[in-house]
């Protein structure tokens, strides 16, 4: 079984930073690949994918948050992050991070919602004008 377990959010102000975290346990199968992403789901819109890595950490970035953000993981932790700079009001919303089995080696970086299996509980972060 793989539990995802996000923490970090909170409130701050237009302008500040945050650093969200993900504890992942999973099987210790290193001969599977594990892709990961960053989702968030603000009131009114649908699930938006922000961020992903995939296993040889090539990365993705949605087109809002390109130059503010950056998804990072620490193997060694089971922990993937997401480094939220210059936070803006439009992304206020509920931060979930995703993973999925995926091949170890290939270049293409999952972003769609239906492309991961497992979820954590997410986490808010409010940032206000």
């Amino acid at each position: 079984e793989v539990t995802l377990m996000e923490s970090g959010g909170g409130s701050v102000q237009a302008g500040d930073s945050l650093r969200l975290s993900c504890v992942v346990s999973r099987g210790t199968d290193t001969s599977k690949g594990y892709c990961m992403a960053w989702f968030r789901l603000a009131a009114g819109k649908e699930r938006e994918g922000v961020a992903a890595i995939n296993n040889i950490e090539y990365t993705d970035y949605a087109d809002s948050v390109k130059g503010r953000f950056t998804i990072s993981k620490d193997n060694a932790k089971n922990t993937l992050y997401l480094q939220m700079n210059s936070l803006e009001p439009e992304d206020t919303g509920m931060y979930y991070c995703a993973g999925t089995l995926c091949a170890p080696y290939m270049t293409y970086v999952p972003r769609a919602p239906n492309e991961y299996f497992d979820w954590g509980q997410g986490t808010q972060v409010t940032v206000s004008p």
